[in-house]
């Protein structure tokens, strides 16, 4: 291979993921009277606004600077500050996430600056909290921006404080309806809990009238004011760098016990947070979860004679990645392509640690497109497709069928209420996956029936010799 040839295969054609400030604008939206402001053009923000809307199916506000060719000359300080006049005249929110984009970083915007010098210059805002994130779409992805906007909104309102009962519950890139089955399982335990960001309610909000601009619900700005005093952190978060870390933020800088899990998919990925529950509270498992464990556990047994013939490949954000892996691990659907577009030094190697006993050949992809994604789905003979709607394309052109899980679901309405974490949850995974292989086999099984049987006896002229 030349050269010129190899450059262009490590170019991404269609990346396995987004940028970074459209991953940081989620979890504004799971803070109570929040709102954002995307430093940069005003395409950016159109962008981030439709895509995140066609994926929740709510309206998706985000304020812009709206740098044109002179603030990126001259600097776009003024454009910022004329941006947060607008924003505080308009919505009036409790608190400003102010997010960076490549051209306010290429440009050497101090955007930390430029806040505090507005607040100092305004001065009659209240208890109104501006929280800055460096998000230029070149430094990393959404799920990157995602953790890093957590880390700095815990590092900029949690406070010393004293120590107390609650639990702090730190989530990655959930659906709404999984966000409420996770604080419907903490309610069972009858803890007291924080969970951040919490946009269950505000990216999934009942209707209403008259419309509001800034949704009811979201974690309260107080309650994260004193996660740095909680008895213990629970953080769904195994993949994550520890540099971006919330988690390890509020157990270095405040002393707080970090318990970091996987997002709790799975039986076993399950039975480790229910673990930690009963751990921390002393308490018996509730009866109603017994249940629902049994329940998974017949889900299983009903399953897993259909489920040995899939070959998944399985794409998405690396912590939704490992925990779909565990899973189909646990009900014989053979992992064959595992594939994210982030740098997943992390959950490739702890996949590897639980795949020692393996023999088959599985592809581990990082930093992927879905070119690259493709052309091993057809390599290693995939005939199931776990992921969001980017990989729609293996459906189209290779006949792959696709379980549509993760965020973005763009052609397809109700990815903000697709549960799979639980045992609920994950009962609920276990049957799609099953009934989209099922479909598979009933859509094409005469078919092949017919090319392997009454092809082959017609080639020997044993169908003619019968007929005569």
């Amino acid at each position: 291979m030349d050269k010129e040839t190899e450059n262009c295969r490590n170019v991404n054609e269609n990346p396995c993921n987004m940028c970074m400030p459209m991953g940081a604008i989620l979890p504004f939206k799971g803070l109570e009277r929040s709102m954002v402001i995307i430093h940069g053009s005003q395409g950016c923000s159109t962008y981030m606004r439709r895509h995140i809307a066609e994926h929740f199916n709510e309206p998706i506000d985000v304020a812009s600077s709206s740098l044109n060719e002179k603030g990126i000359i001259y600097g776009g300080e003024a454009n910022l500050k004329k941006g947060l006049d607008n924003l505080i005249k308009l919505y009036n929110p409790g608190l400003i996430g102010v997010l960076t984009t490549c051209l306010s970083e290429t440009i050497g915007e101090d955007v930390e600056r430029v806040t505090l010098e507005y607040l100092n210059e305004r001065g009659q805002l209240g208890d109104l909290a501006l929280v800055t994130v460096s998000t230029p779409g070149y430094g990393g992805t959404h799920t990157d921006g995602y953790s890093r906007a957590v880390q700095r909104i815990i590092a900029r309102l949690a406070k010393n404080t004293k120590k107390h009962s609650r639990i702090n519950v730190i989530v990655p890139n959930l659906s709404p309806a999984d966000i409420r089955e996770i604080k419907r399982i903490m309610h069972l335990f009858k803890i007291e809990f924080t969970l951040c960001p919490d946009f269950s309610d505000t990216l999934d909000r009942p209707f209403e009238r008259p419309y509001k601009k800034i949704p009811e619900g979201g974690t309260r700005l107080t309650d994260i004011a004193k996660m740095s005093g909680a008895s213990a952190t629970i953080q769904m978060g195994i993949t994550v760098d520890d540099s971006i870390s919330p988690g390890r933020y509020l157990a270095s800088e405040f002393g707080v016990p970090l318990y970091n899990l996987p997002v709790p998919m799975g039986l076993e990925n399950t039975d480790l947070f229910i673990n930690v529950l009963k751990k921390l509270t002393g308490d018996t498992v509730p009866e109603s979860l017994e249940q629902e464990r049994g329940r998974l556990l017949d889900c299983m047994i009903d399953s897993h004679k259909y489920n040995f013939q899939g070959r998944s490949v399985i794409f998405g954000e690396p912590e939704n990645v490992y925990a779909i892996v565990k899973t189909c691990l646990e009900n014989g659907i053979y992992p064959v392509v595992v594939a994210t577009g982030s740098k997943s030094g992390k959950m490739t190697s702890l996949l590897k640690n639980e795949l020692n006993d393996y023999r088959g050949e599985i592809q581990f992809l990082d930093e992927a497109d879905f070119s690259q994604i493709r052309e091993e789905s057809i390599r290693m003979d995939a005939n199931i497709a776990i992921g969001h709607s980017d990989g729609r394309f293996l459906t189209e052109r290779e006949g792959i069928p696709l379980v549509r899980h993760g965020f973005p679901i763009h052609d397809r309405v109700g990815g903000q209420r697709l549960l799979s974490v639980g045992y609920v949850g994950t009962t609920m995974f276990l049957d799609r996956i099953t009934n989209t292989l099922l479909e598979n086999k009933y859509k094409s099984y005469r078919k092949s029936m017919y090319q392997k049987f009454y092809k082959s006896a017609e080639n020997s002229g044993s169908v003619a010799a019968g007929l005569r």
